[in-house]
């Protein structure tokens, strides 16, 4: 039997859709947990700067609640 195309899925009710999401997202998560994800050298150079600048200035980081506000206010 063929996996479902495209077209098939977009075709589901919205229900089973969104089950099927949560499905493939777990399973994404699942995966992630056992082994590396694959990302770009560039990608890679830009989350070590990242962590690189929040060891050194850790003061600098934005509370998550704090930020969520701001970006739901607009500023």
């Amino acid at each position: 039997m063929a996996a479902p195309g495209l077209k098939e899925l977009l075709a589901l009710d919205l229900q089973t859709r969104l089950a099927l999401v949560q499905e493939l997202w777990d399973s994404i998560v699942k995966d992630a947990q056992t082994r590396d994800l694959p990302i770009s050298e560039a990608e890679r150079k830009e989350l070590d700067e990242r962590l690189r600048e929040d060891d050194e200035r850790p003061d600098d980081a934005v509370p998550w609640s704090q930020a969520r506000t701001q970006l739901r206010h607009g500023r």
